[in-house]
């Protein structure tokens, strides 16, 4: 628990405000039932969030390798007395940069870890849901997307290694809820991996973008940067309207498949928020709970606005 503010309160608060009051705490099964899809094996099932296998904690692990013959411990004995206090301090800074932290701000390690990883994943599955596209354009509008993702990706990890911390790292914490959300959210179809790209991530983006300010100026300036729109929102929009006109129906189950995602991005949002003390600090940071939960309402409302721009109900 972080002293000052009670962490698992708030996340209880804010996902009870923004998924409940909206329908959308249960929309892991209903959302698969309505549109005949099946449940996944992770994430909301039956109304009851499945809890992920237990993770190693990575960095401890690189830090054991690492640790060679030669490495002097902390609390090394200096000739002809006790410890040398010089060099237990010289040893635990060698020993965080070894781990990849460097005595770099924790919060900014985790944000920028958490869109690496984020970037990533998105380069891997817009490229494997190009396989989907219907026409060649199409193909090659969702292969720039990946291109530009990956872009990202490296930006963030050249940022990260100009403070001496291992990119692997800073990503390695979060994995195992990304790769929860996006194996519980495999789209079925050309049509979903777009509503994904456009829905899904954009909710993440809104989100990173509110608490950037909270940032040095060099991470706000990059975070900022690699979330900008690339142009690729147009040909997500014109693709799913032209969809929709040509066969009305689609609209009900995308519309649905919507709601799914924004469910399954709160569950897991929640669980990073209760894992990460450092992340939720910077949450907490911008104000009281009502500052907070105004944050939330304003990327709400962005994602209410985005659906009515593909022709679809919040």
């Amino acid at each position: 628990m972080t002293s000052g503010y009670d962490k698992d309160n708030l996340c209880d608060r804010l996902v009870g405000a923004l998924g409940d009051d909206r329908g959308l705490s249960d929309v892991g099964q209903t959302g698969a039932q309505s549109a005949g899809r099946p449940e996944r094996a992770t994430g909301v099932r039956g109304g009851q969030w499945v809890e992920p296998e237990p993770r190693v904690h990575r960095s401890t692990t690189w830090e054991m390798k690492h640790v060679t013959d030669s490495t002097v411990l902390p609390g090394a004995q200096v000739a002809g007395g006790g410890p040398d206090p010089a060099a237990q301090v010289a040893d635990v800074d060698a020993t965080r940069r070894q781990a990849g932290l460097a005595g770099a701000d924790q919060a900014v390690v985790d944000l920028l870890g958490l869109i690496a990883y984020g970037e990533l994943t998105a380069f891997e599955r817009l490229a494997t849901d190009a396989r989907m596209a219907p026409t060649l354009t199409d193909k090659i509008a969702l292969a720039a997307m990946a291109a530009a993702e990956f872009a990202h990706f490296e930006a963030i990890s050249r940022a990260l290694a100009g403070r001496g911390v291992d990119p692997e790292a800073a990503m390695a914490p979060f994995i195992g809820p990304l790769t929860a959300f996006h194996g519980g959210t495999a789209p079925a179809d050309w049509l979903e991996s777009l509503v994904k790209a456009y829905v899904g991530d954009s909710i993440a983006a809104d989100f990173y973008r509110a608490i950037a300010h909270r940032l040095d100026d060099d991470a706000r300036a990059l975070v900022l940067d690699v979330l900008a729109d690339t142009g690729h929102a147009a040909f997500v929009v014109d693709r799913v309207r032209a969809a929709i006109v040509a066969n009305p129906v689609v609209a009900g189950r995308l519309a649905l498949w919507a709601r799914r995602l924004v469910g399954e991005a709160l569950n897991q949002a929640k669980q990073v928020a209760v894992e990460r003390d450092a992340l939720t600090g910077l949450l907490v940071g911008v104000g009281d709970l009502e500052a907070v939960a105004a944050i939330f309402d304003s990327i709400m409302k962005a994602h209410t606005d985005r659906m009515a721009a593909l022709g679809l109900s919040a």
